[in-house]
């Protein structure tokens, strides 16, 4: 029997709520209705007055957790799509992420942003929002791109003492599956070797990492071996895994789905190229999506955002150099 990245999602809610009184789950449609995506699908029947309906105000509901987190409890927020957490963007990065900084009273929030596009969706329900939060200081920003660590992460997340902006990437909800659920993890801040490889480094996160495995796999019938990392987490971002990557392999694409200008990528690259230039072959590349709002039109969303075909040539024209 196997387990979708969305049910994760789910009993991992379902566990926090479980082992620890002081959790609960705020969110619009969270409650009878199960949430937009069924992520709390049957919770606030298992667990009555801890699975509450939000009204229609992103700004009300992160800055009720805020102050629910000064005073002792956990709560975890649910935004129905990431591009909406701007709403309440001034409680986020204005009061969550400086609350420890300016009290010294930590401010122990869950924000769940589903995340990234899917056909059809459009510009304002398909932005992936990770790069606006990670610039800010007192945020910790997990995108997962496993079943695996959307369960084990989100648990992480409601346990650390600090806001945690948690990225779920849509797309994966239903196309990613997993035999069982984990009973360890990989900490916080530590990107992972998705796959071995000594030709060329691809760093991604998130729905891009399946996209990147895949061109791995289709190269390795070539003899051409790519090391795919998987950061997990953007901030912390694990700079020592990727440099140790790009000393075995001298060559280094980045990839995200989000849009190119100060984005992840950009800071990778910038990393490496500070940190790590001697062991570079060649200058470092990134891809990400199109610098334009997320068209609806499926043909047109796919052109816009990177897949296997692009991040494929991207590396072909890497390894020629």
């Amino acid at each position: 029997m196997s387990i979708t990245y969305l049910e994760a999602i789910r009993e991992a809610q379902a566990k926090a709520l479980a082992d620890d009184p002081r959790v609960f789950i705020y969110g619009q449609d969270v409650g009878s209705f199960g949430g937009a995506f069924k992520a709390t699908k049957n919770l606030a029947q298992e667990f009555p007055g801890r699975v509450i309906d939000a009204p229609i105000s992103e700004d009300a509901m992160i800055g009720s957790a805020v102050g629910a987190a000064i005073e002792g409890m956990r709560p975890i927020i649910e935004i129905q799509f990431a591009d909406f957490s701007t709403v309440g963007l001034n409680q986020i990065i204005n009061n969550a992420a400086s609350l420890f900084w300016r009290t010294n009273v930590s401010c122990p929030i869950t924000i769940r942003l589903p995340s990234g596009g899917t056909s059809g969706s459009g510009p304002f329900h398909s932005q992936n929002m990770e790069a606006l939060y990670a610039h800010y200081p007192g945020l910790i920003v997990m995108t997962p791109g496993t079943v695996e660590d959307a369960y084990s992460m989100l648990l992480e997340a409601v346990a650390i003492d600090d806001p945690v902006i948690f990225c779920e990437h849509k797309y994966l909800y239903y196309h990613l599956k997993a035999e069982k659920l984990p009973s360890e993890a990989m900490p916080v801040g530590k990107a992972r070797i998705a796959r071995p490889g000594r030709d060329l480094t691809i760093v991604t996160y998130s729905a891009m990492l399946h996209e990147a495995l895949a061109v791995a796999e289709e190269l390795a019938t070539e003899g051409t071996e790519i090391e795919v990392v998987d950061l997990r987490s953007v901030k912390p971002l694990d700079t020592d895994t990727v440099i140790a990557s790009v000393a075995r392999t001298g060559k280094l694409l980045c990839v995200g789905e989000t849009f190119p200008f100060g984005g992840v990528t950009a800071e990778v690259i910038a990393r490496v190229a500070t940190e790590a230039f001697d062991l570079l072959d060649v200058a470092p590349q990134r891809l990400n999506a199109k610098d334009t709002p997320v068209p609806f039109h499926p043909n047109l969303w796919a052109a816009h955002r990177p897949t296997a075909r692009s991040i494929m040539s991207a590396v072909r024209n890497l390894l020629q150099n």
